[in-house]
């Protein structure tokens, strides 16, 4: 039961049961503050990883976050850009128009309102569940390929290559393996941001790493004659309101953004899920869905383009000393303010904004989950394989190979619901069959099928003993299943009776497989 619905009371939606906005903080001040200082400089580089100008990031950085906060069930969720949100809107869009044009931008504003609507109506449905049900395989597999992706977009700025097009692996490859075209300069900045980003978590959770790489970065630009690819114009003011979107594309962006909305809330129902356990707190999935929801539909009407909740950014709100949903809002808040004079970031080396990413995502590198799954479940192993080796094939178009894992998810789970094991064994004139699994319509032809094997080995026999306690469920398509098996036996001449019936299959036993009439009325 969730919220404070009781047995006596209608279950009413979230928006419902949301409790009023608590009262702030002076840690939800602080804590709000510090996540947008991590969270500016973050967006630009989220930004520049979708395909979008570098200051689109600060759009969506702004007010949705405040927008999450009014609904959101975690106290510490923090909502912008994100990395894995951000390659899956690339992938998206990239095929549609070109990355950076307005075009594409205007794509990017109409993705975000997909996005939102969907989970605002998962949240509004109570299909909260839906954050439990991707499987744990398929993301084993995802995750690490799509940071390897990651990794591999930010290759070429990190090293100062120009990127000569092709696909997102092709590109970092020939980034890589060209050090003759590498910018010292670039690769300098890109070490030292690193080194700050990666070692500063080491020297204390709340060191300012990225905040330092920015001023580093920013510093370098103005005093030294930097020629690398900076971040550029940022335009100072206010995010633009309204929606001037491109309708006539919807269609083309439905199944990107179901799937950017689902798996895209898998890092922030895994974050407050994480947080609500170590607090012993209640946390809600469908107010997180509409939260995440209204976000999602604030970034498509100021600018923005989708997003998502950062583990990083809100374990850092959280020990900062946040208490209530205010210190999303704080955050929002802070960043607006800072627009205004957001320009003083443009001489900011694209370099380090690169460095800030990997370092952000190189944790998520992990294969050796992969392989472990091969000695528990091999099923399960190949979704995952597949899944990884997909992501990486079909890259920029991850979203698809995301349904390449669910379908492969789904496969490996009706394999295993078709896999009824029915052990058999004879005493005397007596056959015994007693089937181990799930029993429904799938299945059932397999106990036909031992059935009429061992009847065929022993011709002789008198009884028939079907024994239940093992099935794990029966359904109805089964019952009736089992019904002309039955029939089918006793005009063979056996006695057939069911034994270790379990109380909730009797109803279906005696109603159903024993009923002299046809229960769907059609007759003896």
């Amino acid at each position: 039961m969730q919220g404070d619905v009781t047995d006596s009371q209608p279950v009413r939606s979230p928006l419902s049961r949301r409790e009023a906005l608590p009262r702030p903080t002076l840690g939800d001040l602080v804590a709000g503050v510090s996540v947008a200082l991590v969270l500016v400089p973050q967006a630009l580089a989220y930004a520049q990883l979708a395909g979008m100008p570098a200051y689109r990031g600060l759009y969506a950085a702004a007010l949705p976050p405040i927008a999450a906060a009014l609904v959101a069930s975690s106290p510490y969720l923090q909502t912008g850009p994100v990395a894995l949100t951000s390659l899956l809107v690339f992938g998206v869009l990239s095929e549609l128009a070109e990355p950076g044009s307005e075009e594409y931008v205007r794509l990017g504003l109409l993705l975000a309102l997909v996005v939102g609507v969907v989970r605002i109506a998962v949240g509004l449905l109570h299909g909260g569940v839906v954050a439990y049900l991707l499987s744990r395989p398929l993301l084993v597999g995802f995750m690490p390929a799509a940071a390897l992706l990651i990794i591999a977009s930010q290759l070429p700025d990190a090293l100062g290559v120009p990127s000569d097009g092709g696909g997102i692996l092709e590109q970092g490859w020939e980034a890589l393996t060209s050090p003759g075209s590498w910018d010292g300069q670039a690769v300098l900045l890109s070490i030292a941001a690193l080194a700050l980003v990666v070692g500063g978590r080491r020297i204390h959770r709340l060191f300012p790493s990225v905040l330092l790489a920015v001023a580093l970065g920013v510093a370098y630009s103005t005093l030294f004659d930097y020629e690398a690819e900076t971040v550029g114009s940022i335009p100072e003011g206010l995010p633009p309101l309204g929606i001037d979107v491109p309708w006539a594309e919807l269609p083309q962006l439905l199944v990107g953004g179901v799937v950017i909305a689902l798996v895209g809330f898998v890092e922030p129902s895994s974050i407050a899920r994480t947080f609500a356990t170590r607090d012993r707190q209640r946390w809600d999935p469908n107010r997180e869905f509409l939260g995440q929801g209204m976000a999602n539909v604030a970034a498509g009407l100021s600018g923005g383009f989708p997003v998502g909740g950062s583990f990083s950014r809100s374990a850092l709100n959280r020990d900062a000393g946040a208490r209530t949903r205010w210190s999303g809002a704080i955050t929002g808040v802070a960043v607006l303010l800072f627009l205004p004079v957001a320009g003083v970031l443009s001489p900011l080396p694209a370099a380090v904004l690169a460095a800030i990413v990997i370092g952000a995502v190189a944790g998520l590198v992990r294969l050796l989950p992969i392989v472990r799954l091969a000695r528990f479940s091999r099923p399960q192993f190949l979704v995952a394989a597949t899944t990884f080796v997909a992501t990486l094939a079909l890259a920029p178009r991850i979203d698809r190979a995301v349904l390449v894992g669910v379908g492969l998810a789904v496969a490996a789970h009706l394999w295993r619901e078709l896999s009824l094991e029915v052990p058999s064994w004879t005493e005397a004139t007596t056959l015994h069959l007693r089937p181990s699994g799930v029993l429904w319509f799938g299945s059932a032809a397999r106990l036909e099928d031992v059935f009429l094997e061992l009847l065929g080995t022993h011709p002789e026999a008198e009884r028939l003993v079907i024994h239940l306690d093992a099935a794990g469920r029966v359904d109805t398509t089964a019952a009736l299943a089992l019904r002309s098996l039955v029939r089918d036996a006793r005009d063979a001449g056996l006695e057939v009776v069911f034994e270790d019936v379990r109380p909730r299959w009797r109803r279906l036993v005696e109603g159903v497989i024993e009923s002299a009439e046809d229960p769907l009325g059609g007759g003896a």
